[in-house]
């Protein structure tokens, strides 16, 4: 007998069938059974539409001294941190090159996460049984194939080929992409890796030096804003209704996600690649970050609004998926107190909302666009 789906599933809207059921998908009433708690953010669509392919929103072809001006501050380069590659990279050039190249390791990153994100919404089009959630799940997944499209395009522009996904990364996301049980997609992709998207994408948004990288960053967020918000709909709905198994369960997860990416995603050990190619041994590197890289650092640096671990704390706290079974992990390297008392404004949100009233400023006036072809042409 097969072992049914732990979906834990607590509003009716969230409802899920295996993938391969799609005889569910055609009962008679379900067809009269679509919720209304995502039309505002399926009909704000049009507020935030913007097109990668078109240069009335963005163009790619917009230069960049790639070769003498690095795109972010070094102060984003933890590598550079280090005595030994500070020391080794001494040339002006060289540490340049080694900056972008660093830039262009996380935002490879960042597009493979755009194409996990992608690959999960068209998953839950297949396991949702609400109408208004799978169109919502449907609309997603078309502006992350746009995500993906912008960045493979600035890649491309800036290097020519992005970078292999690291290994923890890879190995988080094909685990939430191929989770049967919806609460784990939702949790690990909608709320934090979504999360520690925005996060990243405001940092880069404030410190990039090149006016076309800061651009595509905003132009992202008014879609990710969105895209968070589905989370959040989620948790308002569930959090308050677990037992406290259930609770522990979907806490427990929640932990899983974040302690895997906050001691793996930027460590020297998953870029061994950029530093093999500009001579040096990674594993000095990972020995010297380690000694940097002590919770006292990481407390630090999460005081900054837009650390990336930081936006994913307050995003657990503000769902109400932290109790005081693991608060004590997460207070390590963030005030709690201090969090909660912010309320439920995310960093990036006024980026987004400034890029929306650009964006709804070109759309107003309409664009130019090629003409469309219909299919039989």
């Amino acid at each position: 007998m097969t072992k049914p789906i732990q979906n834990i599933t607590k509003d009716a809207m969230y409802d899920a069938v295996a993938p391969d059921d799609f005889e569910s998908m055609l009962e008679l009433d379900r067809y009269n059974n679509r919720s209304t708690a995502f039309d505002k953010i399926i009909s704000a669509t049009h507020d935030h539409f913007w097109d990668p392919l078109n240069k009335a929103y963005i163009d790619f072809d917009e230069p960049f001294d790639m070769e003498n001006q690095p795109l972010v501050p070094e102060t984003l380069v933890p590598g550079l941190q280090t005595n030994y590659v500070s020391n080794h990279l001494s040339d002006p050039k060289m540490r340049t090159a080694f900056i972008n190249e660093s830039v262009r390791w996380s935002l490879s990153s960042i597009l493979h996460g755009e194409q996990g994100a992608l690959n999960l919404s068209a998953s839950l089009c297949h396991v949702l049984k609400d109408q208004g959630a799978q169109e919502y799940a449907a609309n997603q997944a078309r502006e992350e194939a746009r995500h993906v499209t912008a960045f493979a395009k600035y890649i491309k522009a800036r290097w020519g080929t992005p970078l292999p996904c690291g290994q923890v990364l890879q190995g988080l996301l094909v685990e939430i992409i191929g989770a049967p049980e919806v609460y784990k997609k939702i949790i690990g992709m909608q709320m934090l890796v979504e999360g520690l998207a925005m996060g990243a994408f405001a940092t880069f948004f404030k410190e990039f030096n090149d006016p076309l990288g800061k651009k595509l960053m905003q132009l992202v967020m008014t879609d990710e804003a969105f895209h968070h918000k589905f989370g959040k709909i989620w948790a308002d709905r569930t959090i308050p209704k677990l037992d406290a198994a259930e609770h522990a369960i979907i806490e427990d997860w929640a932990a899983h996600c974040f302690q895997t990416l906050l001691f793996n995603l930027v460590a020297p050990h998953q870029q061994r690649y950029i530093y093999e190619k500009f001579g040096m041994d990674p594993d000095r590197v990972m020995a010297e970050f380690q000694e940097l890289a002590t919770d006292e650092s990481r407390r630090e640096n999460m005081k900054e609004s837009t650390n990336i671990f930081r936006v994913l704390v307050k995003t657990l706290l503000n769902a109400g998926i932290i109790t005081d079974r693991t608060r004590a992990f997460y207070a390590i390297y963030v005030d709690m107190e201090e969090l909660k008392a912010e309320g439920d404004h995310m960093v990036g949100d006024d980026i987004a909302e400034e890029g929306i009233r650009f964006l709804q400023t070109v759309n107003f006036k309409g664009v130019d666009r090629p003409e469309v072809l219909v299919a039989a042409e």
